[in-house]
Protein backbone atom coordinates (compact mmCIF):
# COMPACT_ATOMS: atom_id res chain seq x y z
CA UNK A 1 0.00 0.00 0.00
CA UNK A 2 1.47 3.42 -0.90
CA UNK A 3 2.72 5.41 2.03
CA UNK A 4 1.15 8.76 2.73
CA UNK A 5 2.59 11.73 4.60
CA UNK A 6 1.29 11.95 8.14
CA UNK A 7 0.35 15.57 8.71
CA UNK A 8 0.44 15.47 12.51
CA UNK A 9 1.96 13.02 14.94
CA UNK A 10 0.08 11.65 17.98
CA UNK A 11 0.46 13.36 21.34
CA UNK A 12 0.95 12.30 24.93
CA UNK A 13 -1.08 14.19 27.54
CA UNK A 14 0.40 15.04 30.91
CA UNK A 15 -1.44 14.84 34.25
CA UNK A 16 -3.05 18.23 33.59
CA UNK A 17 -4.46 17.14 30.25
CA UNK A 18 -1.92 19.25 28.39
CA UNK A 19 -0.03 18.02 25.36
CA UNK A 20 3.42 16.74 26.27
CA UNK A 21 6.34 16.32 23.91
CA UNK A 22 8.83 15.16 26.53
CA UNK A 23 8.26 11.42 25.94
CA UNK A 24 8.89 11.29 22.19
CA UNK A 25 10.84 12.99 19.48
CA UNK A 26 9.05 15.93 17.96
CA UNK A 27 7.40 15.64 14.58
CA UNK A 28 9.40 16.69 11.55
CA UNK A 29 8.76 20.27 10.50
CA UNK A 30 8.61 20.69 6.75
CA UNK A 31 7.41 24.22 7.39
CA UNK A 32 7.42 26.58 10.34
CA UNK A 33 5.35 29.76 10.12
CA UNK A 34 6.48 32.82 12.06
CA UNK A 35 3.63 34.96 13.41
CA UNK A 36 4.20 38.28 15.22
CA UNK A 37 3.08 37.92 18.82
CA UNK A 38 1.68 41.44 18.86
CA UNK A 39 -0.91 40.40 16.23
CA UNK A 40 -3.30 38.08 18.11
CA UNK A 41 -5.77 38.49 15.25
CA UNK A 42 -3.45 36.30 13.17
CA UNK A 43 -2.97 33.46 15.66
CA UNK A 44 -6.01 31.35 14.81
CA UNK A 45 -5.46 31.82 11.08
CA UNK A 46 -1.87 30.67 11.45
CA UNK A 47 -3.06 27.40 12.99
CA UNK A 48 -5.15 26.64 9.91
CA UNK A 49 -2.41 27.55 7.45
CA UNK A 50 -1.13 23.97 6.84
CA UNK A 51 2.22 24.83 8.44
CA UNK A 52 3.62 21.91 10.42
CA UNK A 53 4.47 24.31 13.24
CA UNK A 54 3.63 27.89 14.20
CA UNK A 55 6.13 30.07 16.03
CA UNK A 56 4.88 33.15 17.89
CA UNK A 57 7.62 35.74 17.50
CA UNK A 58 8.66 37.88 20.45
CA UNK A 59 11.95 38.97 18.91
CA UNK A 60 12.60 40.49 15.48
CA UNK A 61 8.97 41.22 14.60
CA UNK A 62 8.33 43.14 17.85
CA UNK A 63 9.45 46.70 18.58
CA UNK A 64 11.02 47.23 22.03
CA UNK A 65 8.04 49.25 23.20
CA UNK A 66 5.66 46.39 22.37
CA UNK A 67 7.54 43.49 23.96
CA UNK A 68 5.41 43.38 27.10
CA UNK A 69 2.15 43.54 25.16
CA UNK A 70 3.27 40.85 22.71
CA UNK A 71 4.37 38.58 25.55
CA UNK A 72 0.98 38.95 27.19
CA UNK A 73 -0.80 38.07 23.94
CA UNK A 74 1.37 34.98 23.46
CA UNK A 75 0.89 33.84 27.06
CA UNK A 76 -2.89 34.28 26.86
CA UNK A 77 -3.12 32.33 23.61
CA UNK A 78 -1.03 29.47 24.98
CA UNK A 79 -3.25 29.32 28.07
CA UNK A 80 -6.54 29.48 26.19
CA UNK A 81 -5.73 27.42 23.11
CA UNK A 82 -6.71 23.76 23.10
CA UNK A 83 -3.27 22.32 23.78
CA UNK A 84 -4.55 18.80 23.27
CA UNK A 85 -5.24 19.71 19.66
CA UNK A 86 -3.10 18.88 16.63
CA UNK A 87 -1.21 22.16 16.23
CA UNK A 88 2.40 22.54 17.35
CA UNK A 89 2.99 26.03 18.72
CA UNK A 90 6.37 27.40 19.72
CA UNK A 91 7.75 30.77 20.74
CA UNK A 92 10.80 32.67 19.56
CA UNK A 93 12.02 34.35 22.72
CA UNK A 94 14.43 37.26 22.88
CA UNK A 95 18.21 36.66 22.98
CA UNK A 96 19.83 35.68 26.25
CA UNK A 97 21.84 38.91 26.28
CA UNK A 98 18.60 40.93 26.34
CA UNK A 99 16.60 42.07 29.35
CA UNK A 100 13.46 40.30 28.10
CA UNK A 101 14.32 36.64 27.75
CA UNK A 102 13.65 35.50 31.34
CA UNK A 103 10.16 36.98 31.30
CA UNK A 104 9.56 35.43 27.88
CA UNK A 105 10.43 31.98 29.23
CA UNK A 106 8.34 32.40 32.38
CA UNK A 107 5.27 33.59 30.46
CA UNK A 108 5.23 30.90 27.76
CA UNK A 109 5.13 27.67 29.78
CA UNK A 110 2.57 26.19 27.39
CA UNK A 111 4.82 26.41 24.32
CA UNK A 112 5.72 23.15 22.57
CA UNK A 113 9.20 24.44 21.80
CA UNK A 114 11.38 27.50 22.33
CA UNK A 115 13.38 29.07 19.54
CA UNK A 116 16.52 30.85 20.77
CA UNK A 117 17.80 33.63 18.48
CA UNK A 118 21.45 34.61 18.18
CA UNK A 119 22.63 31.29 19.62
CA UNK A 120 26.42 31.29 19.90
CA UNK A 121 27.29 28.48 22.34
CA UNK A 122 26.15 25.27 23.98
CA UNK A 123 26.43 27.08 27.31
CA UNK A 124 23.49 29.27 26.31
CA UNK A 125 21.42 26.19 25.50
CA UNK A 126 22.29 24.69 28.90
CA UNK A 127 21.11 27.89 30.59
CA UNK A 128 17.82 27.85 28.70
CA UNK A 129 17.33 24.15 29.34
CA UNK A 130 17.82 24.71 33.05
CA UNK A 131 14.93 27.17 32.93
CA UNK A 132 12.72 24.89 30.79
CA UNK A 133 14.07 21.33 31.15
CA UNK A 134 11.20 19.56 29.35
CA UNK A 135 10.76 21.91 26.40
CA UNK A 136 12.47 21.12 23.07
CA UNK A 137 14.93 23.83 22.05
CA UNK A 138 15.60 25.26 18.60
CA UNK A 139 18.69 27.50 18.40
CA UNK A 140 18.94 30.01 15.59
CA UNK A 141 22.44 30.12 14.10
CA UNK A 142 22.70 33.56 12.54
CA UNK A 143 26.16 34.97 13.34
CA UNK A 144 29.76 34.12 12.55
CA UNK A 145 30.26 33.16 16.20
CA UNK A 146 27.26 30.85 16.04
CA UNK A 147 28.64 29.20 12.92
CA UNK A 148 32.01 28.73 14.64
CA UNK A 149 30.28 26.76 17.42
CA UNK A 150 27.50 25.15 15.39
CA UNK A 151 28.71 21.58 16.02
CA UNK A 152 28.46 22.04 19.79
CA UNK A 153 25.16 23.93 19.49
CA UNK A 154 23.57 21.17 17.41
CA UNK A 155 24.75 18.48 19.84
CA UNK A 156 23.63 20.30 23.00
CA UNK A 157 21.16 18.37 25.21
CA UNK A 158 17.54 19.30 24.58
CA UNK A 159 18.08 20.57 21.05
CA UNK A 160 15.52 19.17 18.58
CA UNK A 161 16.65 21.19 15.58
CA UNK A 162 18.57 24.19 14.29
CA UNK A 163 17.28 27.06 12.19
CA UNK A 164 19.57 29.03 9.89
CA UNK A 165 19.14 32.80 10.21
CA UNK A 166 20.44 33.82 6.80
CA UNK A 167 19.45 37.49 6.91
CA UNK A 168 21.21 38.20 10.21
CA UNK A 169 24.20 36.07 9.23
CA UNK A 170 24.66 37.97 5.96
CA UNK A 171 24.45 41.26 7.85
CA UNK A 172 26.97 40.02 10.43
CA UNK A 173 29.64 38.97 7.93
CA UNK A 174 28.85 41.52 5.21
CA UNK A 175 27.92 39.08 2.44
CA UNK A 176 24.96 39.09 0.09
CA UNK A 177 21.94 36.79 0.32
CA UNK A 178 22.86 35.04 -2.94
CA UNK A 179 23.28 31.27 -3.07
CA UNK A 180 27.07 31.11 -3.38
CA UNK A 181 28.06 33.26 -0.36
CA UNK A 182 25.81 31.20 1.93
CA UNK A 183 26.54 27.75 0.51
CA UNK A 184 29.44 27.11 2.89
CA UNK A 185 27.32 28.06 5.91
CA UNK A 186 24.41 25.86 4.86
CA UNK A 187 26.77 22.94 4.22
CA UNK A 188 28.40 23.32 7.64
CA UNK A 189 25.02 23.41 9.36
CA UNK A 190 23.83 20.38 7.39
CA UNK A 191 26.84 18.37 8.54
CA UNK A 192 26.47 19.50 12.16
CA UNK A 193 22.76 18.66 12.22
CA UNK A 194 23.35 15.27 10.58
CA UNK A 195 26.03 14.42 13.14
CA UNK A 196 23.67 15.36 15.98
CA UNK A 197 20.74 13.59 14.25
CA UNK A 198 18.46 16.58 14.57
CA UNK A 199 16.30 18.61 12.21
CA UNK A 200 17.56 21.59 10.22
CA UNK A 201 15.38 24.39 8.87
CA UNK A 202 16.44 26.94 6.31
CA UNK A 203 15.80 30.66 6.64
CA UNK A 204 12.54 32.00 5.23
CA UNK A 205 12.49 33.48 1.78
CA UNK A 206 11.29 36.99 1.06
CA UNK A 207 9.55 35.71 -2.09
CA UNK A 208 5.77 36.11 -1.95
CA UNK A 209 4.79 36.02 -5.64
CA UNK A 210 6.82 33.34 -7.47
CA UNK A 211 5.86 30.11 -5.72
CA UNK A 212 7.48 27.94 -8.40
CA UNK A 213 10.76 29.78 -7.83
CA UNK A 214 10.37 29.39 -4.07
CA UNK A 215 9.90 25.65 -4.45
CA UNK A 216 13.00 25.39 -6.65
CA UNK A 217 15.03 27.36 -4.10
CA UNK A 218 13.74 25.07 -1.36
CA UNK A 219 14.64 21.93 -3.29
CA UNK A 220 18.23 23.19 -3.41
CA UNK A 221 18.49 23.39 0.36
CA UNK A 222 16.75 20.04 0.69
CA UNK A 223 19.46 18.57 -1.54
CA UNK A 224 22.06 19.84 0.95
CA UNK A 225 20.42 17.94 3.81
CA UNK A 226 17.94 20.45 5.24
CA UNK A 227 14.73 18.90 6.55
CA UNK A 228 12.43 21.93 6.35
CA UNK A 229 12.15 25.68 5.96
CA UNK A 230 10.74 28.61 7.88
CA UNK A 231 8.03 30.79 6.33
CA UNK A 232 6.99 34.38 6.96
CA UNK A 233 3.68 34.28 5.07
CA UNK A 234 0.99 31.61 4.73
CA UNK A 235 1.28 31.84 0.93
CA UNK A 236 4.73 30.22 1.13
CA UNK A 237 3.66 27.10 2.99
CA UNK A 238 2.32 25.10 0.07
CA UNK A 239 5.52 25.39 -1.95
CA UNK A 240 7.72 24.60 1.05
CA UNK A 241 5.63 21.61 2.13
CA UNK A 242 5.63 20.27 -1.41
CA UNK A 243 9.42 20.47 -1.61
CA UNK A 244 9.88 18.50 1.61
CA UNK A 245 7.15 15.91 1.05
CA UNK A 246 8.27 12.63 -0.46
CA UNK A 247 6.61 12.11 -3.84
CA UNK A 248 4.96 8.82 -4.72
CA UNK A 249 7.75 8.20 -7.25
CA UNK A 250 10.38 8.69 -4.51
CA UNK A 251 8.46 6.38 -2.18
CA UNK A 252 8.13 3.68 -4.83
CA UNK A 253 11.84 3.89 -5.66
CA UNK A 254 12.78 3.69 -1.99
CA UNK A 255 10.59 0.63 -1.46
CA UNK A 256 12.17 -1.13 -4.45
CA UNK A 257 15.65 -0.39 -3.09
CA UNK A 258 14.83 -1.80 0.33
CA UNK A 259 13.18 -4.85 -1.22
CA UNK A 260 16.39 -5.46 -3.18
CA UNK A 261 18.44 -5.27 0.03
CA UNK A 262 16.06 -7.61 1.82
CA UNK A 263 16.43 -10.11 -1.00
CA UNK A 264 20.23 -9.80 -1.01
CA UNK A 265 20.64 -10.24 2.72
CA UNK A 266 24.04 -8.96 3.91
CA UNK A 267 26.27 -6.75 1.77
CA UNK A 268 25.46 -5.14 -1.54
CA UNK A 269 22.30 -5.48 -3.62
CA UNK A 270 21.57 -5.20 -7.32
CA UNK A 271 18.73 -3.25 -8.90
CA UNK A 272 18.21 -2.28 -12.54
CA UNK A 273 21.76 -3.27 -13.40
CA UNK A 274 23.37 -1.22 -10.61
CA UNK A 275 25.19 -2.23 -7.42
CA UNK A 276 23.68 -0.68 -4.30
CA UNK A 277 25.55 -0.35 -1.01
CA UNK A 278 24.42 0.46 2.53
CA UNK A 279 24.34 4.29 2.15
CA UNK A 280 21.76 3.89 -0.62
CA UNK A 281 19.55 1.88 1.73
CA UNK A 282 19.93 4.54 4.43
CA UNK A 283 18.85 7.24 1.97
CA UNK A 284 15.83 5.12 1.01
CA UNK A 285 14.85 4.75 4.66
CA UNK A 286 15.04 8.51 5.07
CA UNK A 287 12.63 8.97 2.18
CA UNK A 288 10.15 6.60 3.82
CA UNK A 289 10.65 8.19 7.23
CA UNK A 290 9.92 11.61 5.77
CA UNK A 291 6.83 10.18 4.06
CA UNK A 292 5.56 8.92 7.39
CA UNK A 293 6.23 12.21 9.16
CA UNK A 294 9.06 11.00 11.38
CA UNK A 295 12.51 12.53 11.70
CA UNK A 296 14.93 9.92 13.00
CA UNK A 297 16.14 6.87 11.08
CA UNK A 298 18.01 4.13 12.94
Amino acid sequence: MPLKHVEKAPYVLDDRGRRSLSHRRMQTFRSLLFTPADRPDRFARALTSRADAVCLDLEDAIAPGKKTEARAHAAAFLREHDLAGPSIIGVRINPLDSSWWAEDVAATAGADFLLLPKAVSAVQLAMLRAARPNTPLWPLVETAEGLRNCWQIAAAPGVEGVLFGAFDYAADVGCTMDWEPLLFVRSQLAAAAARARIQLLDAPSGELADMHGLRQQTLRVKALGFTGRACIHPAQIGAVNAAFTSSQAEIDAALRILEAFDAAGEGVAQLDGKLLEKPVALAARRVLARANGFQGVN
